[in-house]
């Protein structure tokens, strides 16, 4: 599912691959363009498009669980010391046998070691961490990503402070729309909540182009009635797509 969240000048919804995906075709980066050069024909805004597949790699989080299997071995280790010291015992060939206290804090080091390792293993495999992740997480870790690009591609770049990014996280199912100071001063949050309703039927279908193309025409007509283009405007920020 595919979820926004609201803040004050934005609205926002909310492991390495070889490979990377491909979410949109030439035609598709073309489609996207020429929708926002055509709405900046009607306003003196800027609309900035990106597309990532990812807006965070998570390995804090994948080692926070690793780290919490560990803990959860050692605490089945305590429970159930004479089970695994038996097959302990029963691996080495060494029946009975009297272990010191250095011995057993070893083994239970090195059997706390290897659940960690077993656990950022499987934690290597993109989706199974990705779903381990909260989904608040995910929330916050787009929203950053999609102000840091804000900040670099469109914030202040505008002559009069009205860029405004349309976002799309495709792994997290986020997406985010922010908007420069003069954008947020006039324009009410729930203006940007329907720019993201129509989106959302467009990717809850799979159609991701479309769905770029629905909100920048949306944004448009937003930005046309409360900044409408002067004759001496100039395109300030290029139109193509970005896709990271």
């Amino acid at each position: 599912l595919w979820r926004r969240r609201r803040e004050r000048g934005l609205v926002s919804m909310a492991g390495p691959m070889k490979q990377k995906p491909v979410y949109l075709g030439e035609e598709d980066h073309v489609r996207v363009t020429a929708a926002v050069s055509a709405a900046e024909m009607h306003t003196s805004g800027e609309i900035v498009t990106i597309l990532t597949e990812k807006s965070d790699d998570y390995l804090d989080v994948a080692l926070c669980w690793a780290a919490a299997a560990s803990l959860v071995g050692l605490v089945a280790l305590a429970i159930n010391a004479e089970f695994y010291l038996g097959m302990w015992d029963r691996l080495t060939n060494n029946w009975a046998a009297e272990h010191t206290p250095a011995e057993l804090f070893w083994m239970a080091g090195l059997f706390a070691a290897l659940q960690f390792a077993g656990a950022m293993i499987v934690m290597a495999w993109w989706p199974f961490r990705l779903l381990l992740v909260p989904g608040r997480i995910k929330t916050k870790r787009a929203h950053a990503r999609a102000v840091s690009f804000f900040k670099v591609g469109a914030e202040r770049r505008t002559h009069g402070r009205t860029g405004i990014l349309i976002y799309l996280s495709m792994r997290e199912h986020r997406a985010e729309i922010v908007a420069d100071a003069a954008i947020a001063h006039k324009v009410p949050d729930e203006v940007w909540g329907e720019a993201m309703i129509d989106m959302l039927g467009e990717l809850k279908e799979g159609r991701t182009a479309a769905a770029m193309v629905s909100g920048v025409e949306h944004v448009g007509k937003v930005l046309a009635e409360h900044f409408p283009r002067a004759h001496d405007d100039e395109n300030e920020i290029p139109d193509r797509l970005i896709e990271l």
